[in-house]
C-alpha cells in the first residue's frame, strides 16, 4: 500500500464496487490480479486500487449506495475490461488458487472503423461475482470485409 494519490492522478471514470468482505476482495484483487492499494480508509472498509493505469474502488457494503436489492452475482449485465501487458501472470495466479475462469483465454478481433484491434483475453468473476475481462493487446490489422 502506498497510501498516496494514484499514479498518474485519477482516471475520468472509476468504478466503485460494493463487496461483501473487504479483506476477501483485497486478497483476490491484489494477490491474484496484481492490483495494489493506492490508499485506503480502513475505518470505512474502503480501498482505492490501481494496476497499470486501471483504477477501481472497493467498499464493503454499508447501504449508502444501494438503489435496489443487491443479489449475487453482483454487477449482472456489466463486464469490466482491464488492459494489462500480459494476461499470463494473472492466469498463473488464478490457476494456483484453483480459481475458475468464466471464459478461457482466446484471441478476439473487433472492428474499429477500417481497422480491427486484437486482444488476447479471458474472463473471471471476482469473489462477489463481478465479471472481469483482462485483455492483452495484439495490435491492429486491416478490417476484414463482412
Amino acid at each position: 500500500m502506498t497510501d498516496a494519490l494514484p499514479l498518474g492522478g485519477f482516471a475520468p471514470l472509476i468504478p466503485e464496487l460494493d463487496v461483501e468482505s473487504i479483506e476477501v476482495s483485497l486478497d483476490f484483487w491484489c494477490a491474484a490480479l496484481g492490483f495494489e492499494v493506492a490508499y485506503a480508509r480502513p475505518e470505512e472498509r474502503f480501498a482505492f486500487l490501481q494496476r497499470d493505469g486501471a483504477q477501481v474502488m472497493l467498499c464493503q457494503r454499508n447501504g449508502n449506495w444501494d438503489t435496489a436489492v443487491l443479489e449475487r452475482p453482483f454487477g449482472r449485465g456489466i463486464n469490466f475490461e482491464i488492459k494489462v501487458k500480459s494476461i499470463a501472470p494473472i492466469l498463473d495466479a488464478l490457476a494456483s488458487r484453483g480459481w475458475p475462469l468464466f471464459r478461457a483465454p482466446a484471441d478476439a478481433w473487433y472492428r474499429i472503423g477500417v481497422e480491427e484491434g486484437g486482444n488476447r483475453q479471458f474472463l473471471a468473476q471476482d469473489p462477489d461475482g463481478y465479471l472481469l475481462r483482462f485483455t492483452e493487446n495484439l495490435g491492429h490489422r486491416p478490417a476484414r470485409s463482412a
